[in-house]
């Protein structure tokens, strides 16, 4: 699904408008009566619904809902912070909203703002996507005494204080318990930092006109179920395990062999027909012992080791040494073929970042968690500036690069950003990274593309762990967990119902 930013959804809105044809004032009806319905199933109906409006176009929408709720002689009290600036379809809403005599406020100073009872279910319609600057003043005094009640706070469109398309880091906002969108998921949906004031999303089809979607574009989208169908290629029933690629995992040391276990294993289980594991003499028999699936092999020639290989992943679990440092030197400068880069591979790459530009045909996959990244390009000082930078940077370097998090991004050589929509907090877990390594290695091996295994592969890999926490809860998953759960995750995209074309139509 495509992320569109608050100016393009303003877009969407007109040409909705235009070519439906639909007036304002009717789409505003539209999408608050969709909230009113979730609300309905959603909340307890005996409670006191108290709704705080602005005077923009959100605060409409808080008038609809305030006047379907007060219709259906639910107890509800609406509350219209002062302003001297009012849309028109706000002031047609609260005309209609008066006919019904309703319970309705006006907030102007703290002396205002009513008690909220841990009862009362908030409805936040203060202010949307619109908003560019911090908020000040009553509005920001009237958020925190939100914020401090023990009330459910349900936010229409986004949090109020909330920005969409940049940092809120250091504004006051809503911590709403859920969040009612409309259409489609907003960037500031994708950013951990705002974790704490989103809650739970739900995204609500007020159709829109379909042709703005399709024929707009979009810097950023999310990984879905539609996208992975498209992606994934069916195993032929007369391939033979070297139909499905030979695999080359640079893995493990002395003191981390469980890394290079871990890979390997999650590289058979996403496919690929052979792996074979470097690792040193001393630890062969570990390989063997623990997945006798897999090759163990300590030959040092690069030449005679990569023959035949389809892809390779180098760094989980390695030895930082001069011996792997060059070993990484080379592939990096002779290996063409498909390649991820991770873990220690990732400390190794700084002196010849550059040499990643001349891969043309493959580009090199990294796969950092956000301390790798940040000794990779910088210090970075918030989520937005970190996945911006991660799209420059691949763009510069015509890299993949896999910022890991609670909504991973694939940033692509193209200029696009995508954010996983898979996963869990279970996997912030040891070896969970060298798990993810191990499945886009096998899917490259498979004749992925590196776009198409980076997408895929972090959707499979979330997935698992999904099947995982459902098994074994999020506190006890440990990494092996999801490797143990691909079957179930591949199973599920195979036998889910079609989805090719997207959701928004």
């Amino acid at each position: 699904m495509k992320i569109f930013s608050a100016a393009q959804i303003r877009e969407w809105d007109k040409y909705s408008i235009a070519n439906e044809p639909v007036q304002s004032i009717d789409l505003m009806e539209r999408a608050a009566t969709a909230c009113y319905r979730w609300i309905l199933d959603h909340t307890n109906t005996n409670s006191r619904f108290i709704i705080f409006c602005g005077s923009g176009n959100n605060g409409g929408d808080g008038l609809v809902i305030g006047r379907l709720l007060t219709s259906a002689k639910l107890p509800t009290t609406v509350y219209i912070l002062k302003s001297d600036k009012r849309t028109d379809d706000f002031a047609i809403n609260l005309d209609r909203l008066n006919i019904l005599q309703p319970d309705l406020n006006e907030i102007s100073n703290e002396k205002n703002f009513p008690i909220l009872s841990p009862g009362c279910i908030v409805i936040d319609a203060l202010f949307g996507t619109g908003l560019n600057k911090p908020l000040q003043g009553v509005a920001a005094k009237l958020v925190e005494h939100i914020n401090q009640s023990n009330a459910r706070v349900i936010s229409i469109d986004l949090p109020s204080g909330l920005f969409a398309d940049a940092s809120s880091e250091g504004n006051i906002c809503i911590n709403a318990t859920d969040t009612l969108s409309f259409q489609c998921d907003k960037l500031a949906f994708m950013m951990a930092e705002n974790e704490m004031y989103i809650g739970k999303i739900t995204l609500l089809n007020i159709g829109l006109q379909y042709d703005f979607y399709k024929n707009t574009d979009s810097r950023f989208s999310t990984i879905d179920s539609a996208l992975v169908q498209s992606i994934y290629k069916p195993r032929k029933q007369s391939g033979h395990k070297y139909s499905y690629g030979h695999s080359l995992l640079y893995a493990g040391s002395k003191q981390m062999m469980g890394a290079a276990i871990l890979s390997a294993k999650a590289c058979l289980r996403s496919g690929a027909g052979l792996v074979t594991v470097h690792v040193a003499d001393e630890n062969i028999h570990i390989i063997q012992t623990a997945l006798p699936e897999a090759i163990a092999s300590s030959e040092n020639d690069f030449t005679v080791i990569s023959n035949k290989k389809a892809a390779i992943g180098i760094g989980p679990g390695l030895a930082n040494n001069e011996a792997n440092t060059s070993l990484f030197e080379k592939i990096i400068t002779e290996w063409q073929g498909p390649l991820v880069i991770d873990a220690t591979a990732l400390q190794m790459l700084y002196p010849c970042i550059d040499q990643l530009k001349q891969r043309i045909s493959n580009p090199a996959i990294l796969t950092p968690h956000t301390g790798e990244f940040e000794k990779l390009f910088g210090k970075t000082s918030n989520d937005f500036h970190r996945t911006n930078l991660a799209i420059e940077k691949a763009v510069t370097l015509n890299c993949y690069i896999i910022l890991k998090g609670h909504h991973s991004l694939v940033a692509c050589p193209d200029g696009s950003g995508w954010f996983n929509t898979t996963g869990n907090s279970g996997m912030a877990t040891a070896g969970s990274g060298d798990v993810l390594t191990g499945i886009i290695t096998g899917l490259l091996a498979q004749s992925y593309s590196p776009k198409a295994a980076c997408l895929l592969g972090v959707y499979l890999h979330g997935l698992a762990g999904d099947i995982a926490a459902g098994k074994y809860s999020e506190e006890a998953m440990i990494a092996g967990d999801i490797t143990e759960q691909l079957g179930a995750a591949f199973s599920e995209i195979k036998n889910a119902p079609s989805m090719r074309r997207s959701d928004q139509k």
